[in-house]
């Protein structure tokens, strides 16, 4: 054994005896390099870990240049580098170079790995990464694609100012990335919401010299149809089509989608039926297409038309899948025919589709909401039996199904099972029984609920302790209400605005005007709610002087953004009960003139104290004044107070 060992070294030094010859003067570095690339190609990688240490960037890109048709085994040498020299950054430029080859071999999701690994915590900005990749452009041989994967590798990461960056930084070293990237661009934009900075862009395409292909087109579609500009969508597709640019199904399923999203299901179809037409007969209608019509009948509740286009579905051989039964089980639920929902289930249980999670939630909770608990047990003791996945919405639709129903007992055994399965537990649902304690006036319940999931290490949010909180303030008991507050504190929770301003609202009704206006001075931020409970309690009490102190800083403090349409009502209805009718009215011309328009509780007050305190004239000259200005009047004080002046007009009419 010692002798085929031995025999074997000897002839590997005499094959690198034979590659050094070649070499007329070999330099140490070529020697070394002879050796890298025989033993590479047997994948002799025990004895390449012996070369590790002597490994540098131009030895190692002059190896992956070598490899250059090999990129397989080029990648395997460039990961085996990386795994056994831990300075990343002195082997950077090997990566540009691997990076181009990849790109040359269009292996682009490889070369996005390494672009991100590169970028990863900040090593190198995208712009050192192009930096990088320039100065290795024409050693390598490449071609402009490798920028354009380096600007999906920033928008793959959300880093849209990073990916224009290097679109910009391109052009100035010569480079253009191609329509393709720009595209990918403004999509990230738009899916970040990035609506007018997209827009700067893509007015700047004909300048840039950029044409528009059928992805561009279809951004602008999706964008407009996004802010629900539907007539605006439907120019830029005829205009597609008048520069002879065939649309794709993408193009129609936005088109039908955005149709669908406004509710203008005429159009919808009409797309639906004209699509092989528009497209030249290259586009037919796909399960997508099929399904935003079903499911946008589905939402406007015209089930006859979305089983129709099920129907045509099943004829065109598309077939239906998941997607399109949950929509009509949601729907039928909806509309209370459960019966038919559960029947849909069966149907796509005999054509081999599964009944998921998603369509049993929908059904548990419309047999809630239409009060049939034992058809919602059933269903969900068949998920159980069958085990499907019990997910936070399967629980929080049971537990919230129960208490409505009066079942709160039921639904914290419920909880309890989940705790015991050691299922995910869900905050949403522990808040659902909170919530449902505290509206029942079982604050102690409230208490224990909060209490078990602190014990069971929840992340306890706004949403827990402000429940209890506005519990405690509407039953009067501050002290307990401000210890959970505190201990809110304590727990360096910080209480949102709700809470603010139930504490602010609570504090006032107790007649503890000052307490509750120093905790509005210790607030960060007010909003119209805080100042509109400290506006109504100062006026309830007559603090008239205080009242006017309030509306000056609403006004001041945001320029009238914080008086809204509920501080005119309030300011109204307490100056009828102070019997400055008149006041109240100057207050409405107010109100017309700043553009707020009066709703039907202004109109109610109004009219209920002029009709106490004056003429039927009067009462009729307000209604009418009103009306005119585009209020709409209180029914119930319509019918029994202005209607019978009005016929009372009439009869004395000759």
């Amino acid at each position: 054994m010692f002798s085929q060992a031995f025999f074997r070294r000897t002839r590997l030094l005499l094959r690198s005896f034979h590659v050094a010859k070649k070499f007329s003067n070999p330099e140490p570095e070529d020697i070394l390099f002879s050796a890298l690339c025989l033993n590479l190609r047997q994948r002799r990688w025990n004895t390449l870990h012996q070369l590790s240490s002597t490994l540098t960037n131009p030895l190692v890109s002059r190896v992956l240049l070598q490899f250059r048709t090999s990129p397989k085994l080029a990648l395997e040498f460039h990961n085996w580098v990386l795994e056994n020299n831990n300075n990343v950054a002195n082997l950077s430029e090997a990566s540009f170079v691997m990076i181009h080859l990849l790109v040359e071999s269009r292996k682009f999701d490889e070369a996005l790995l390494i672009m991100l690994s590169l970028m990863e915590g900040g090593k190198l900005s995208p712009l050192d990464v192009l930096s990088g990749l320039v100065r290795s452009f024409q050693v390598c041989g490449s071609c402009p694609d490798v920028f354009d994967s380096l600007v999906r590798a920033c928008t793959q990461k959300g880093d849209v100012e990073g990916a224009w960056d290097v679109i910009e930084q391109t052009r100035v070293e010569g480079f253009n990335v191609s329509v393709h990237a720009l595209n990918n661009f403004m999509g990230c934009l738009v899916s970040l919401n990035e609506i007018d900075w997209f827009w700067e862009v893509y007015k700047e395409m004909d300048g840039l010299g950029y044409v528009e292909n059928v992805n561009t087109f279809n951004l602008v579609i999706y964008s407009f149809c996004k802010e629900c500009k539907l007539v605006e969508a439907l120019s830029v597709f005829y205009r597609m089509l008048k520069s002879g640019v065939w649309p794709n199904v993408v193009s129609f399923n936005m088109m039908i989608d955005g149709a669908c999203k406004v509710g203008d299901m005429v159009l919808a179809l009409q797309l639906l039926g004209k699509m092989r037409v528009m497209s030249g007969g290259f586009v037919s209608p796909n399960a997508v297409t099929y399904n935003t019509v079903v499911n946008g009948f589905c939402k406007v509740g015209r089930l006859d038309f979305a089983e129709r286009v099920r129907g045509e579905m099943v004829k065109s051989g598309v077939g239906c899948d998941e997607r399109t039964y949950g929509a009509l089980v949601d729907a039928y639920g909806r509309g209370g025919r459960s019966d038919e929902a559960l029947r849909l289930c069966d149907e796509m249980t005999s054509k081999g589709l599964v009944v998921n999670t998603v369509i049993c939630n929908s059904i548990v909770y419309w047999l809630f909401m239409e009060g049939d608990m034992e058809g919602a047990m059933l269903v969900l003791s068949d998920m159980i039996s069958k085990e499907m996945e019990i997910d936070r919405f399967t629980q929080a639709i049971v537990i919230k199904g129960l208490c409505r129903n009066g079942y709160a007992e039921e639904a914290v055994k419920f909880q309890r099972g989940i705790t015991e399965k050691k299922l995910a537990e869900d905050v949403v649902c522990y808040n659902t029984l909170m919530h449902h304690f505290v509206i029942e006036k079982k604050l102690a319940c409230g208490d224990q609920i909060l209490g078990s999931m602190l014990v069971r290490g929840l992340s306890v949010d706004e949403a827990s302790f402000g429940t209890l909180i506005d519990g405690y303030l509407k039953e009067g008991k501050v002290e307990k209400a401000m210890d959970i507050y505190d201990g809110m504190i304590k727990m360096k929770k910080l209480p949102n605005l709700v809470i603010y301003n139930s504490i602010v609202n609570g504090l006032s009704k107790q007649g503890l005007s000052g307490a509750a206006e120093a905790m509005v001075n210790a607030m960060e931020r007010k909003d119209a709610v805080t100042y509109n409970t400290l506006l109504n309690e100062s006026l309830k009490i007559g603090n008239v002087e205080e009242a006017v102190s309030i509306l000056s800083k609403m006004q001041n403090n945001e320029g009238w953004k914080l008086v809204s349409l509920v501080t005119y009502n309030i300011l109204i209805n307490h100056l009828c009960k102070f019997g400055c009718y008149e006041k109240a009215k100057e207050v409405l011309k107010i109100m017309f003139e700043r553009g707020v328009v009066p709703d039907s509780i202004t109109y109610g007050t109004l009219i209920t104290w002029l009709s106490k305190n004056h003429g039927r004239e009067e009462v009729v000259e307000l209604h009418d004044y009103m009306v005119l200005n585009g209020v709409r009047p209180h029914e119930q004080i319509y019918k029994s107070i202005v209607s019978p002046l009005l016929d009372g007009i009439k009869e004395k009419e000759p």
